[in-house]
């Protein structure tokens, strides 16, 4: 016997797994095992009838690649779900895409480029809509990928038609109980675009903006003072000042009263020292 084969005279428990873990290979290999069992399908199986937990997917656009925020947006999902399986619930976890909104127009219109004046409306939303569906099964590999387990053969769209008639029946519903109605409300406008901008759709410059205090006189004086009465307040948007019909006190905060120069001022007792300093008063505190 050689002197390496002492090592076939233990009895030695055998094994499949690999001397090396190489986990970036092996990986996607538990993946596409756990897909090709069905192992989703098989866990909604098994807890069918259990108490249900049910976790709405708030939908990411299908306008592009996923980034760190969708990955932790559907990571921590998915730890949910899985938790709550394990613990006996039933849920199921149904993902879904915002297949709609100025995102996916404007780079439909931007690889157009000069030829977009040609294109009907009809063609253009067709464009949109392959777009979308683009990036929904891009987007899709990629939360497999993740390890998420999913629905993925049932998402929900927002360009799917069933999902517009729900919308369509929605709003006459609300028609029908009165609730909607024409009016005028201001709204951010691009003029590019020609359409309404969303607030989350809006970038704001960082600008610093002046601001003034104010005192409001008190017509009935609540403590006793010898002389009169004012509230301060702070605003960086004097031109509303006109339009103000009260001021508010919050229940939690304590309120200090100082004499300013034979006057006297109510104001927040966490802020009398800034206040006083960026003023440049003397107070004293009564």
């Amino acid at each position: 016997m050689g002197e390496n084969n002492y090592k076939d005279t233990l009895n030695l428990p055998q094994t499949d797994f690999p001397m090396r873990a190489d986990l970036a290979k092996r990986e996607p290999l538990f993946l596409e095992k756990w897909n090709q069992e069905k192992i989703y399908d098989k866990i909604q199986e098994k807890s069918q009838g259990k108490k249900p937990f049910i976790l709405h997917d708030g939908p990411p656009y299908a306008n592009g690649n996923i980034h760190i925020g969708h990955a932790l947006n559907k990571i921590l999902k998915d730890m949910i779900v899985k938790s709550k399986t394990m613990a006996g619930f039933y849920s199921p976890y149904i993902p879904g895409w915002d297949c709609h909104g100025l995102p996916i127009e404007h780079q439909v219109m931007k690889n157009l480029g000069d030829k977009a004046p040609e294109y009907s409306l009809d063609d253009i939303r067709k464009r949109c809509r392959a777009y979308a569906k683009k990036f929904v099964d891009i987007q899709k590999e990629d939360f497999k990928r993740l390890g998420v387990f999913a629905d993925y053969e049932n998402p929900y769209l927002t360009m799917s038609l069933d999902y517009e008639a729900d919308i369509i029946e929605a709003l006459a519903d609300l028609q029908e109980k009165g609730f909607v109605y024409k009016g005028l409300k201001p709204v951010h406008w691009c003029g590019h675009c020609h359409t309404a901008l969303a607030e989350a759709e809006i970038e704001y410059q960082e600008h610093t903006s002046p601001s003034i205090f104010v005192k409001f006189p008190v017509k009935k004086s609540p403590v006793g003072v010898p002389g009169e009465l004012f509230v301060v307040i702070w605003t960086t948007t004097p031109w509303t000042l006109p339009a103000n019909v009260a001021i508010s006190f919050h229940p939690d905060f304590e309120y200090s009263v100082l004499k300013v120069k034979g006057e006297y001022l109510v104001m927040a007792r966490e802020m009398v020292e800034k206040v006083a300093k960026t003023v440049g008063f003397e107070y004293e505190e009564v």
